[in-house]
């Protein structure tokens, strides 16, 4: 069984956030192979916050609001657990302190602390799982290149 982490360029694809959702079909076919698959899916707490942002920052008023309760109903479902992914635990102080002393030289590749804090619950997947797949669902290849294959 693989351990997929859902990045934020998938969830709006889920969510249907307009303007975030041009590769959606593909998404939900392939949510549905993993599905099948029983790949257990991860949703990274940043994944949630980057995507109500995302929601957030939309023009349309009435969009805003169909598309924040789209959120909230699946952000709630991970939550009771009833969707088919599952939030990954909050970060902890000291997690915090020892991702922003790799922060520096993350940014100076051009990339930001939540995709730094998704690539951090990769590693802490793949040290839990040794004997798994361990990837991350992204459109951002920096991110879908974060795949052990089956390997450690």
């Amino acid at each position: 069984m693989s351990i997929c982490l859902i990045d934020t360029s998938v969830f709006c694809n889920i969510v249907d956030v307009p303007g975030r959702n041009q590769q959606r079909l593909e998404v939900i076919a392939r949510l549905k192979g993993l599905a099948r698959e029983k790949t257990v899916l991860l949703l990274p707490l940043v994944v949630i916050l980057e995507t109500g942002n995302h929601i957030g920052q939309l023009a349309d008023g009435g969009l805003r609001r169909q598309s924040s309760q789209r959120f909230v109903k699946q952000v709630g479902a991970a939550l009771n657990g009833s969707a088919p992914w599952h939030p990954t635990p909050f970060v902890e102080a000291n997690e915090l302190r020892a991702w922003l002393a790799d922060f520096p030289d993350h940014a100076s590749r051009g990339a930001g602390l939540g995709d730094l804090s998704v690539i951090k619950e990769w590693e802490r997947q793949r040290q839990l799982n040794p004997h798994r797949r361990v990837f991350i669902w992204a459109y951002d290849e920096h991110l879908s290149a974060r795949d052990t294959g089956g390997h450690v």
